[in-house]
């Protein structure tokens, strides 16, 4: 079989539960992990034979795919702000939007002077915490989470990105206070409410940690609240806290930090949708 019948095949299968662009760009990904072949490369070499071995790799993902499972844990890795990350059922997939958060933080400490010590609290598979240290190789990083399944995911991340970061296990909502003070905090917590399950894509739903993504409708600012009561004891003066937010719930979320004495700004992201805030502690 060529690339192009292997490709044919892939798409024909595929486009019965995906759109065709979004089914091209998997086979994109594939090949470019299985192969080793960039898409220009794939074009340019339609008629070359492809192994036995490679075609059942592909299968075996097209068969993943199928049952919405996505791309990037098929895969093993995806890339986030530049880097490569290993990604598994015990981590969120990294978004888009959270570069931003990320670009936002690195953009305002190019005025700030002095230490960097920045905590991130929920960390996941490090994204945010891997991608500020990498970028700020002065900074004290630190990292904590509930899942030690998330964590042994992360401390990969910050090997294979060659960045050092201190990461502990804690249930943030059964901590009283934060051992140590900081200059910058950031959290992605839990905030999709259980009514809003219904916009998730079933390789949301079915394939990434509850946990890390739903909230009780009747308190969707809980990790919020408990977050920055602990920011507020554990910042320096002028310290920041920064979160990324649910887009239905920005004013909701700004009042929060405000009733607990944060200056703060909220952003919308590419898409127009409010979600992400900044809090700063004046005193």
């Amino acid at each position: 079989m060529t690339i192009s019948e292997l490709k044919s095949s892939f798409l024909t299968d595929l486009t019965k539960d995906y759109p065709c662009e979004e089914a091209n760009s998997f086979f994109g990904l594939l090949a470019e992990a299985y192969l080793k072949m960039s898409r220009l490369q794939v074009s340019l070499n339609r008629d070359m034979k492809i192994s036995a071995a490679d075609i059942e790799k592909f299968d075996r993902a097209k068969e993943r795919l199928q049952k919405h499972e996505p791309i990037q844990h098929i895969i093993g890795e995806t890339e986030f702000f530049d880097l490569k990350f290993k990604v598994n059922s015990n981590v969120l997939v990294p978004r888009p939007e959270t570069e931003e958060l990320v670009q936002w933080i690195l953009d305002d400490l190019t005025t700030e002077k002095g230490e960097i010590k920045l905590l991130d609290i929920g960390t996941g598979s490090g994204c945010i915490a891997v991608s500020l240290a990498k970028n700020l190789p002065e900074a004290k990083v630190f990292a904590i989470d509930i899942s030690e399944g998330a964590l042994e995911t992360a401390r990969l991340n910050a090997q294979g990105n060659q960045v050092e970061i201190s990461f502990s296990e804690k249930d943030i909502l059964q901590v009283d206070q934060l051992d140590q003070q900081f200059t910058h905090i950031v959290s992605n917590p839990p905030y999709v409410r259980e009514l809003e399950k219904a916009e998730m894509h079933l390789n949301v739903l079915d394939y990434e940690p509850e946990r890390a993504l739903y909230v009780k409708d009747e308190n969707p600012l809980i990790f919020y609240r408990k977050i920055t009561q602990l920011a507020q004891k554990a910042l320096f003066p002028g310290g920041k806290l920064y979160f990324e937010i649910n887009q239905y719930l920005g004013p909701e979320t700004e009042k929060l930090l405000q009733e607990y004495g944060f200056t703060t700004e909220l952003r919308k992201d590419i898409y127009g949708n409010f979600r992400m805030l900044k809090g700063v502690k004046e005193t």
